[in-house]
């Protein structure tokens, strides 16, 4: 399927300097074998470097050395794809499907990284030794609904860092009742990407009491 993928584009070296080829090696795994695993759709091989792999990777100046959950990692977008581009932050890669479970523990192993666990559960089952630093998520839920899941794996004053789309104010104005009773607060709406790739990203930053 390497033949439908996306040229690289030039935004790439600089997003993950060198790291480069493992970001290369990872995208080429998962165009060979995301179709056929359920992990991307069938016309997302002419994106998939802009619209999923960089676009997850405009996050990586965001973390912070530490340790750093990605809830329901999926084809490994953003947790993966944040562990090849900072190779300084340990990640925890929480995914409930024993499939995907399966491929991020394969590409973690092929692809060398020493700074990536990969656990199978339910963000709300989860039992972790530590209490998060950072925690990442794309495409899961509305954030009303993310704050219950994530929330509560992180230490006081860690950070939540949460993918959305065009939606994303609106999600944080219909989010009250969680925002409150999860302390959530400094809430912000990033919007990185702008003059790099032709989407924008946007990122809800908020910081759990």
């Amino acid at each position: 399927m390497t033949e439908l993928l996306e040229t690289e584009p030039a935004a790439a070296a600089g997003l993950f300097g060198d790291q480069l080829e493992v970001a290369r090696a990872f995208t080429r795994n998962l165009a060979d074998q995301g179709e056929e695993l359920g992990l991307i759709g069938p016309l997302e091989l002419p994106r998939l470097w802009s619209r999923h792999v960089l676009n997850c990777a405009l996050m990586a100046p965001l973390l912070r050395p530490g340790l750093v959950g990605d809830v329901g990692s999926g084809a490994g977008l953003p947790g993966l794809v944040l562990a090849i581009a900072r190779p300084d932050v340990t990640f925890v890669l929480i995914e409930p499907m024993e499939r995907r479970v399966t491929w991020l523990s394969d590409q973690v192993k092929a692809l060398g990284l020493t700074n990536v666990t990969v656990v199978r559960a339910r963000a709300e089952d989860v039992k972790l030794e530590h209490p998060l630093d950072q925690v990442t998520a794309r495409a899961v839920s509305a954030f009303r609904t993310l704050i219950p899941l994530t929330a509560p794996l992180l230490r006081a004053g860690g950070e939540l860092l949460l993918m959305k789309g065009e939606r994303a104010s609106a999600e944080v104005a219909g989010a009250g009742k969680a925002i409150q009773k999860y302390r959530v607060h400094d809430i912000e709406i990033l919007t990185l990407g702008q003059g790099v790739l032709p989407d924008v990203t946007r990122v809800i930053r908020a910081t759990v009491k």
